[in-house]
């Protein structure tokens, strides 16, 4: 039986990978889902698999030595697959040093505990396409220079560049997959896609509420930055399949996962409102510019732009080639654009119950 450690488990990605181990891949696996100590642990994406007999909680940090030494020495793990991350872009100007210290010297603690303690252990380093930021040319792919605009994408250009030298320094089977945008219904709520989700389905039960109360309850519209900011938006739970690929060749390689296609988060929510059955429109320009519905001639503001929510750094246009990893690994990402948006709208629509 194959031990793989998974941190970030009670993430979305963490989540995904441990799921698909434990519930649909040929191999039997006992998974070690790592988590940091704390007082209220969300254990909302975990309900599938966290009864599993080949799944176990185990305590761990990255920034704490100690705890992944002990991890790495005690469980010798065959596989040790890295999803924790300080990973909300917007933050990471508010918490630089915090994230630089779990998103890159996390990683390194990771291999310097496999390097001491088992070094026939399978490392997997989440990374971004953030680690590009300012691109030069489209799609990026791994030869791209790397021009992060953010302290998170620097974060994880950082990690990219520690397992490249853990690998060839000290000849660890250590790969960096770049993972484009990815998202589901495990995903959290301070991300754009799931904010606008959530907020569509909130403003479809709201409207529900003020059509039945002849049209006296107040509505609440949802507030974003940056519309027209593009990006390569895929499924999580096609990422962790091909994450496995890349864990389980004859030699290590980085590769790139994405859908190959671009997407604004103007389209999002235009697709969002469309499946929860809103048909709205836009007025206005700039910070000004709001989308809505006429209710009785009544004009009803479901969204409108918030100064607050632009970074202070844009990255305008993100999409990614994937050839490698389909030609030499044939992975193929499996859910479209539009069926990822619907299933996360169905899925707030129907408050989780889906």
């Amino acid at each position: 039986m194959k031990k793989v450690v998974i941190t970030g488990i009670l993430g979305q990605d963490g989540a995904n990978m441990a799921e698909y181990l434990l519930l649909h891949c040929d191999i039997n696996c006992k998974v070690y889902g790592m988590m940091r100590r704390s007082a209220n642990p969300n254990f909302v994406n975990t309900k599938k698999f966290e009864r599993h007999p080949n799944f176990e909680f185990i305590y761990g940090d990255l920034s704490d030595e100690v705890s992944i030494d002990k991890i790495v020495k005690d469980i010798q793990p065959d596989y040790f697959i890295n999803f924790a991350a300080n990973s909300f872009v917007g933050c990471s100007w508010d918490m630089p040093l915090q994230v630089m210290e779990v998103n890159a010297i996390g990683v390194l603690r990771c291999l310097e505990s496999i390097r001491k303690f088992k070094q026939d252990c399978r490392f997997y380093s989440a990374g971004s396409s953030e680690e590009w930021g300012d691109v030069d040319y489209s799609p990026q792919d791994i030869e791209h220079k790397i021009k992060p605009r953010s302290p998170y994408g620097a974060s994880k250009a950082a990690a990219r560049h520690l397992v490249k030298v853990y690998r060839e320094s000290h000849g660890l089977y250590a790969v960096h997959g770049i993972l484009f945008n990815h998202e589901g219904t495990k995903r959290g709520e301070e991300f754009v896609t799931r904010k606008i989700t959530k907020n569509v389905a909130r403003l479809k039960r709201s409207l529900n509420a003020h059509l039945e109360s002849g049209y006296q309850s107040s509505i609440l519209p949802m507030e974003l930055g940056n519309l027209d900011a593009k990006r390569d938006w895929s499924d999580s739970e096609d990422f962790v399949e091909g994450v496995w690929l890349m864990m389980n060749q004859d030699s290590p390689k980085d590769y790139i996962l994405s859908s190959g296609e671009t997407h604004s988060i103007r389209e999002f929510v235009e697709k969002a409102f469309s499946f929860a059955e809103i048909n709205g429109e836009w007025r206005g320009e700039g910070l000004d510019e709001e989308f809505g519905i006429y209710i009785k001639s009544n004009w009803i503001t479901l969204l409108k732009i918030n100064k607050e929510f632009f970074r202070p750094a844009e990255v305008d246009l993100l999409l990614g080639d994937s050839t490698p990893i389909r030609q030499e690994l044939g992975w193929e990402p499996k859910v479209s654009f539009d069926k990822l948006v619907q299933k996360m709208v169905d899925y707030d629509l129907n408050e989780g119950r889906v």
